[in-house]
């Protein structure tokens, strides 16, 4: 089944449990559905590299551990300072390539033609 199909299917069930509480919730995922859902028309090695990483979307909580315990910062560039330190320990993990980029890669060529430098 493409993806589209199961996007689809998958707002459908959203819809048949939150509309009895929320019917403005499902309604508003299909008014703009031809905007949200543009990305399913690029092949699966894009949407891969297009999803967002767990690097990204573990930064928050990353950044908490690194000022929790400290119950104040005396000055705002303590706290600048410590936030700073901690992205740079937390960057450090981020040094493994991202998986299958050279499929995503080979297909951006194949679709943008001259637009992709390699």
């Amino acid at each position: 089944m493409p993806p589209l199909a199961e996007a689809a299917q998958a707002l459908a069930r959203f819809a048949d449990r939150w509309d009895p509480r929320d019917p403005a919730l499902s309604s508003r995922g299909r008014a703009d559905w031809d905007r949200r859902t543009g990305c399913f028309a690029s092949p699966p090695a894009i949407r891969r590299a297009l999803y967002p990483t767990n690097a990204i979307e573990s930064l928050p909580a990353a950044l908490r551990k690194v000022v929790h315990g400290r119950g104040a910062f005396p000055q705002d560039a303590s706290i600048i300072q410590r936030l700073s330190l901690g992205l740079h320990h937390v960057a450090k993990q981020w040094t493994q390539p991202m998986p299958e980029w050279h499929a995503a890669l080979t297909q951006c060529v194949i679709l943008f033609g001259e637009r992709v430098q390699v």
